[in-house]
């Protein structure tokens, strides 16, 4: 199809009670539209390229690389830099000031002055400042276990065990990845006119990729200083499994609550994108692509490794829920007109099931699907018309807001926590209200506790009172009375979720945001931080024009044994890795 026409037409979508609960948000999967499936895609489209720049590494792996990025607009280097530090040194809490590896993706060419800039401050991170052609700042620390062993076995010419990559499922884990005017870097602002990065997030997953492709380059790099002419190239199927790993914590969660018109965005453009396939009638042309990607989802929950006694069990409901769905697709298929239907029949099972088939479903329909990458960004700002009463903003709160209104604030349970941002790293923290430090710096994140009380405020008021004259006697009530308007006035508005309540879980803001930048592997640690794995399955920067390999990641696999020992072993290139 042209890339340039839309296909759109105007669906039915689900209701915004449905879509924004804090549950399904949780149970959310990479689909075609996350922001990692995107670039890959425009990457291939747009033919960018590439190619090692600089390789200054010693003998034992500790120096700096650059890679060079060239677009049809722009030239980019990413910039990293390996450092030896101690065991007890890697840790992947916001505390932490050394990493094995550290990096950056600067807009432009890397002169000798601004590489020893660079060189001076990218490995303080938080503590460095750096000019603002810096457009992602970032860090990643080792999997120690999984390093080893492939620098290990490629060096004696041996492949490595598939079963102990499949484990962790990367070689680095990223920890911070900034994108944001922090410490003297590119604002979003900047990007906002930038035509390779003008999409949420997309800078960062592009330096992200690009990591991936160096962690492998220093693996086969170690793996021949080691093993000199017996080394040999990691399997290539096994080089595609391993992806970058990424620990989130709280951070995270604040963004999707301070910035409601954009998540407002990416559910509304991925909620049109699903309208448009469950528009669509089962045709059973599509069910050998359904069921074999079910098939492969199910394959894929097996071999997630998960601490996490909650999540073993969900992932072991879905399983459970989808092998029967899968012997009963034909029958399904043949009994209802179109997708929709087929999907109400599914409600009764578990919301990580229903959302797995969400995206097998995405998956089937490029050419529906695909245009809606491109309507990820909005504008943030939040307004009343004039002319407005106390009785047209009661109708919007009654309308959209009930899951707040109708919160009891007075129990002690709904407001439990309070957010605070911490003292030495500027990070957001939990806190139980009335037993520990902080409340009296309360981030105004409670939005649900905000409604409540301005709908209380309004239900006092006369209905024909004006709403100017109401905010003027009561200031206070701006900010949120200008966030319900324009939320209320969107087709998903507002996360549907008190943040204070004993029993929310933050987790499900985090599994929702790094759903949507395309993450999988998700491992809660607890019930605040998360570790997940991204570009896994992905193609290798050399496959990203090959068809056989662009769009075919969902729910990444691990190669099986034999099919690597099938394989003929390929030697590393010799000399640096140029």
């Amino acid at each position: 199809m042209d890339a340039h026409r839309s296909t759109y037409k105007e669906t039915k979508l689900r209701n915004a009670e449905i879509v924004m609960a804090p549950e399904r948000l949780g149970a959310m999967h990479q689909n075609r539209i996350s922001f990692v499936r995107s670039l890959i895609r425009k990457m291939a489209h747009q033919q960018w390229q590439v190619t090692k720049h600089e390789w200054q590494l010693c003998t034992r792996g500790f120096g700096h690389v650059i890679y060079k990025l060239a677009t049809p607009e722009h030239v980019y280097h990413l910039v990293v830099f390996c450092d030896e530090i101690a065991d007890h040194e890697r840790n992947d809490r916001v505390i932490a000031e050394k990493w094995d590896v550290t990096f950056a993706l600067v807009k432009g060419d890397v002169d000798v002055n601004l590489l020893e800039r660079l060189r001076a401050n990218v490995p303080l991170q938080e503590a460095g400042r750096n000019p603002n052609n810096v457009l992602v700042l970032a860090r990643a620390n080792k999997s120690v276990r999984v390093f080893e062993h492939l620098v290990s076995a490629l060096a004696k010419g041996q492949q490595p065990d598939p079963k102990e990559l499949a484990d962790v499922g990367y070689i680095l884990r990223t920890t911070a990845v900034y994108g944001n005017g922090k410490f003297g870097i590119a604002d979003f602002k900047l990007l906002e006119d930038n035509p390779d990065f003008n999409q949420s997030f997309s800078a960062q997953m592009c330096a992200v990729y690009m990591l991936r492709e160096f962690s492998l380059d220093w693996v086969h790099f170690l793996a021949e200083q080691q093993g000199g002419e017996q080394a040999i190239s990691l399997h290539r199927g096994l080089q595609r499994y391993l992806g970058v790993g990424n620990a989130t914590g709280l951070g995270m969660a604040p963004y999707l609550i301070n910035h409601p018109c954009i998540v407002d965005q990416w559910m509304t453009s991925r909620e049109k994108a699903i309208g448009q396939v469950l528009a669509m009638p089962c045709d059973l042309q599509y069910y050998d692509g359904l069921q074999g990607l079910i098939n492969k989802a199910i394959c894929h929950l097996t071999q997630v490794i998960t601490i996490n006694e909650h999540q073993d069990l969900l992932n072991d409901k879905a399983l459970a829920e989808l092998k029967t769905l899968n012997e009963n697709l034909w029958l399904m298929m043949t009994q209802h007109s179109n997708w929709s239907s087929l999907i109400e029949q599914t409600t009764t099972m578990s919301l990580e099931a229903q959302e797995i088939l969400t995206s097998c479903l995405i998956e089937l329909y490029p050419e529906l699907v695909d245009e809606f990458e491109n309507q990820m960004n909005t504008e943030e700002a939040l307004s009343i018309p004039g002319g407005k009463t106390i009785q047209d903003l009661l109708n919007v709160l009654e309308e959209n807001y009930r899951w707040a209104i109708d919160a009891d604030y007075s129990l002690a349970e709904n407001n439990y926590w309070f957010w605070y941002r911490s003292q030495d790293k500027e990070e957001p923290r939990l806190g139980v209200r009335g037993q520990e430090q902080g409340e009296e710096r309360e981030l105004p994140l409670d939005i649900g506790r905000q409604v409540n009380r301005l709908y209380h405020a309004i239900s006092a008021c006369p209905a024909i009172t004006s709403l100017a004259e109401f905010l003027l006697q009561s200031p206070q009530y701006r900010a949120i009375t200008r966030r319900v308007w324009t939320l209320g006035h969107r087709e998903m508005g507002d996360i549907q979720m008190n943040v204070l309540r004993e029993d929310a879980l933050p987790m499900h803001l985090l599994r929702c945001k790094l759903a949507i930048f395309g993450a999988t592997k998700f491992d809660p640690r607890s019930d605040r931080w998360v570790r997940v794995t991204f570009f896994q399955g992905a193609p290798l920067l050399d496959e990203i024009n090959d068809d056989n390999y662009m769009d075919t990641w969902i729910f990444p696999l691990m190669p099986n044994q034999d099919e690597v020992d099938r394989s003929e072993n390929q030697p590393i290139a010799g000399g640096q890795p140029l």
